[in-house]
């Protein structure tokens, strides 16, 4: 007779994140979600606190939008996204602890499509269409941001 791992999952942790939401990431802490909120025909980022639902402020996007494929590390310190400038798709991260942004430069025709952050963000894996070829590189970050250490931000 074989041993079962399946899960059953009945009910959600909090149902306030699910109105015209899409693209969640949850920090590897478990403590924050990001999500792409649809507002008025308009894709913007959003962070919620996990415990009380509460929005976690963010310094820089308010413009460049619409915004995809948010990531987050390991607390929530950085914010990986994509985000549109002047009609072009490019790749932003943010240091909520020390409020700096940091563009991640494709050259070519590289459109970004999707994004993963590595929990310590000392790398992020970006799915890009170049010349309408889809392809996923992974990127060093260690030069650019300094990496994770695992103590929470708020």
């Amino acid at each position: 007779m074989g041993c079962s791992s399946e899960v059953s999952i009945n009910q959600s942790i909090t149902s306030n994140f699910s109105e015209n939401n899409r693209d969640p990431s949850i920090s590897g802490d478990g403590k924050k979600l990001a999500f792409i909120s649809e507002r008025n025909g308009t894709a913007s980022v959003q962070i919620r606190n996990i415990k009380n639902g509460s929005v976690v402020p963010l310094r820089y996007f308010s413009r460049n939008k619409p915004h995809s494929s948010p990531s987050l590390s390991w607390s929530g310190r950085y914010l990986a996204l994509i985000v549109n400038n002047y009609n072009r798709k490019i790749i932003a991260i943010s240091d909520r602890k020390d409020g700096k942004l940091y563009y991640i430069p494709l050259y070519g025709n590289k459109i970004p499509e999707n994004l993963e952050l590595s929990p310590d963000a000392r790398k992020i894996a970006i799915e890009f269409s170049d010349n309408g070829r889809p392809q996923v590189e992974i990127f060093d970050l260690t030069q650019i941001i300094e990496p994770e250490n695992h103590i929470g931000i708020n």
